[in-house]
């Protein structure tokens, strides 16, 4: 079996994590009987100021016939953040219909929590972010502007088709799980787009009385996943509030070098795309100290995403073997090491 992945490293410690992520990925390859296709795209800050765009205006049809798509971290200083998000990530995500942002979060072993006392097996959950509609609209504008009476309007946008297969897509994930999921709501402030989630969780939640269902406003959550992080397993949630509670998520379970994601089309018509959590850190890129194990773990994702779950769950327990052994850290985890001696230390655990 041949797999054709699309390679976009991005910017600064994008292009230093991906090399590494690239080496365990062919190392599992190797080892587990399939083949990796690789073909590199240099889409990124660097490419914007050259050029004015983030990718090509075909990019979406260049990327459309791959298997998968790893991507490395953008933004750059002098390029807006609004300029490189909307100019690459959220155009990919929506033209692939990439709905699902997927992201597991684990206490790994070697790392430590900044929450007191907590063991693994209680900071380990997944939250399940909406990732095409919801707060991130590009409905809205300014008006009135440089007058006093200047004013802006940001539109959000439910739809129930957007909403229900995000609730069920928590759902099928918790039944091979806990079977719990907790949906992040605010409708005691948002007159009008929570309540219209809550009436369609409550609606899927019916459909699935194995699983147990409970809803939560996402400030209480927030205090909940520091306070009881145990009590929680699949969290489902809207565009905005998924991407905040996914990164707090990262930030008591050892930071956001440690988180990987995916953004998943689940019926297979478009490829998916996996990254990091984190950015772009251009202070420290090129000097070899960037801790790669997210966009590693990212790596994995596309594994599972493809069939390779054997080399998938390998690739992990290889990650844990090497933060467990704690000879090969980069200087984020208390070590020395650089990123490729990191890299090349969980790609020899493979072999």
């Amino acid at each position: 079996m041949t797999h054709r992945i699309a390679s976009i490293p991005g910017d600064g410690i994008g292009v230093d994590v991906t090399i590494e992520a690239r080496r365990v990925l062919d190392a599992a390859a190797d080892k587990y009987g399939f083949s990796l296709e690789w073909t590199e795209f240099d889409w990124s800050c660097e490419r914007y100021t050259k050029t004015g765009a983030m990718m090509p205006e075909d990019g979406v049809e260049q990327l459309s016939g791959f298997d998968g798509i790893l991507l490395g971290a953008v933004g750059f200083p002098g390029v807006a953040d609004h300029v490189s998000l909307w100019g690459l990530l959220i155009p990919l995500r929506r033209a692939f219909q990439q709905y699902v942002n997927l992201r597991p979060v684990r206490l790994l072993p070697g790392t430590s929590s900044v929450l007191a006392g907590r063991k693994a097996d209680e900071l380990e959950m997944v939250i399940v972010r909406e990732n095409s509609e919801g707060e991130y609209s590009e409905i809205g504008g300014r008006h009135n502007a440089g007058r006093p009476d200047e004013f802006v309007l940001q539109e959000s946008v439910f739809t129930r088709v957007g909403v229900e297969r995000i609730i069920r897509y928590a759902f099928e994930l918790a039944r091979t799980r806990s079977r719990h999921v907790t949906s992040a709501t605010k409708s005691n402030g948002l007159i009008h787009s929570m309540p219209y989630w809550d009436e369609i969780f409550a609606e899927v939640a019916a459909q699935y009385p194995d699983v147990r269902a409970e809803q939560c406003h996402v400030d209480a959550l927030a205090a909940r996943m520091v306070q009881a992080p145990d009590r929680l397993d699949v969290v489902v949630a809207s565009n905005l509030f998924g991407d905040i509670l996914s990164d707090l998520a990262a930030a008591i379970t050892g930071g956001l070098g440690m988180a990987p994601s995916g953004n998943i089309n689940p019926s297979g018509e478009f490829p998916s795309m996996f990254e990091a959590v984190h950015g772009s850190a251009p202070d420290i890129a090129g000097q070899g100290i960037a801790n790669p194990v997210a966009q590693i773990l990212a790596a994995a994702m596309l594994l599972d995403h493809l069939g390779e779950t054997v080399a998938a769950q390998a690739i992990r327990a290889s990650v844990d073997e090497v933060l467990t052994a704690g000879e090969t850290l980069t200087p984020d985890l208390g070590g020395t090491s650089t990123t490729t001696a990191l890299g090349a230390a969980v790609a020899a655990s493979l072999r």
